[in-house]
């Protein structure tokens, strides 16, 4: 069996975490679906792939919530964080072989790493930008990525306004996240409040300004 691990939503400031782990017997299937990195392909796409993918192989998904990272990242790395979720799935799906998207830039040290957070010993083929050269993690960033998504648009239901992608980067996001902050002088629900983002926006709304007074 070989298993493919990927994760969506490292960097937002709303939304939680996905990570995606899945096997198959071969990457023939995920071939000729056409898998790619889900960045290339676009939502549509992601959509009629991720259901393709989900009646071929077995697929294990770990969501953390953003309370949950502001809480984790408190006694240790998002890397190390990661690198826990990544191992529990792995262990669930047990594949001879299993292919990484490695969240550091020394690869080597990240192998090492999550080989002894795992409970047995697979061939273990940990690269950075895997979801662009394996068949399996580019079938895993995608069902991370629909997964993240929906979860999004969840959120944007639930608050009853666009909230963009989550990410900081993102101008309708920034601007929600902006507002809200100003008109509450609180972080909006589902939001990491240990990211800079959210820090700078809340001090910079509860500073007093002399125009107040």
């Amino acid at each position: 069996m070989l298993c493919g691990v990927d994760e969506a939503g490292r960097g937002p400031v709303i939304g939680p975490m996905v990570v995606a782990a899945l096997s198959v017997k071969s990457d023939t299937v995920l071939k000729e679906l056409g898998v790619r990195d889900s960045k290339r392909l676009t939502p549509a796409r992601r959509e009629v792939l991720a259901e393709s993918i989900s009646q071929v192989a077995e697929i294990e998904i770990a969501i953390i919530q953003p309370e949950d990272i502001d809480e984790l990242t408190q006694r240790i790395s998002l890397n190390e964080l990661e690198i826990r979720t990544f191992a529990k799935l792995i262990d669930k799906l047990h594949a001879e072989v299993v292919y990484v998207d490695a969240c550091e830039s020394d690869e080597r040290a990240f192998t090492l790493k999550l080989m002894a957070r795992l409970s047995y010993r697979p061939r273990l083929i940990c690269e950075n930008q895997a979801d662009d050269t394996y068949p399996v993690v580019s079938a895993a960033s995608i069902i991370a990525k629909t997964r993240r998504d929906a979860i999004v648009r969840e959120i944007e239901a639930e608050l009853g306004q666009p909230i963009g992608s989550g990410y900081p980067h993102d101008p309708i996001t920034k601007a929600f996240l902006e507002k809200w902050i100003k008109d509450k002088r609180c972080a909006p629900p589902h939001t990491r409040k240990c990211w800079a983002t959210t820090k700078r926006a809340l001090s910079l709304a509860n500073t007093t300004k002399l125009d107040d007074w």
